[in-house]
């Protein structure tokens, strides 16, 4: 009751769940029927077209999708107002793919996106898959971090599985990932875009990318700074401020408008940050437009 209650309140909150409101609360009851009676079946879903993808029960990290179209709103219109198919698109913490699906499914990127769970790893691959973007995707099953090694990870926190904290007990649930550093694959192909969602651990992965934040082919950067670094001692301030002095910004964006709003520090969950400012909204301005969840954003 408590999760039905959480996900209500998140379509309540979400800019497309609230403007369509019965759309979004119909879907999640069938979705809760579906999965209720299913005992644990796989489904594919519709994604913005022409992607779709593989959703289970627990999956938080794309099921919301489902209700509302773009999980996380504003930071996925923004990439798909960003991003085109020269670029090449980095995706730090992809779990099951949604921000990978969209750049390389939706928008035609290159995409290296790196996970650290094995059982996550594999539904990216399916997804991938699914969507035949194995040509465009390179999944790495590895976390990133500040140097190569080896760390040892939740496995049974879904969406917020992360590196074990020093003290921390999993009763068993963990295991050990191999680390690479964001650097070491910039030989890829230098990104445009790099979304960074690793629970805490962001500390740890910029100091993996110093090269690669250097890169004035990187115009943006999505990441998550709501706290969580504090489990490892990391004051998510100091991030703020290392990307300030490579000359970016923190924003908020509007994809109705399609305008990036300063803000003056970075937000509770994600902040996207932005450097060459005219040109990235020389992109946003000129990107076509999608339809999404009814919406043409």
């Amino acid at each position: 009751m408590i999760k039905i209650k959480r996900t209500i309140g998140f379509i309540l909150g979400h800019p497309l769940g609230k403007r369509h409101l019965l759309k979004a609360i119909f879907k999640f009851c069938v979705w809760q029927l579906q999965t209720t009676f299913s005992k644990g079946g796989m489904f594919v879903k519709d994604f913005v077209a022409p992607v779709k993808f593989y959703a289970t029960k627990g999956l938080t990290g794309i099921t919301g999708n489902i209700y509302v179209g773009l999980h996380e709103f504003n930071d996925m219109a923004f990439l798909l107002h960003f991003l085109n198919e020269n670029d090449t698109f980095y995706d730090i913490g992809a779990n099951v793919g949604s921000y990978t699906l969209l750049a390389s499914g939706v928008r035609s990127s290159k995409c290296i996106s790196i996970e650290p769970v094995q059982s996550t790893y594999d539904l990216l691959c399916k997804n991938i898959k699914l969507n035949n973007l194995q040509h465009k995707c390179q999944a790495i099953n590895a976390g990133a971090g500040a140097r190569k090694g080896i760390l040892k990870f939740s496995t049974s926190e879904d969406t917020t599985n992360h590196v074990i904290s020093e003290g921390e007990n999993t009763f068993g649930l963990s295991i050990d990932v191999n680390v690479i550093t964001i650097d070491s694959i910039v030989t890829e192909g230098a990104p445009a875009l790099i979304k960074i969602d690793v629970e805490g651990f962001e500390t740890e992965v910029m100091k993996g990318m110093a090269a690669t934040l250097e890169n004035e082919t990187l115009k943006a950067i999505i990441i998550e700074l709501n706290g969580s670094g504090t489990r490892y001692g990391f004051n998510e301030e100091q991030i703020h401020k290392l990307l300030l002095s490579n000359g970016f910004l923190a924003y908020v964006y509007d994809p109705f408008k399609r305008s990036l709003n300063k803000m003056d520090s970075y937000g509770a969950y994600n902040t996207i940050y932005v450097r060459d400012l005219a040109a990235v909204n020389q992109r946003i301005q000129n990107a076509p437009v999608i339809k999404v969840f009814g919406e043409l954003i």
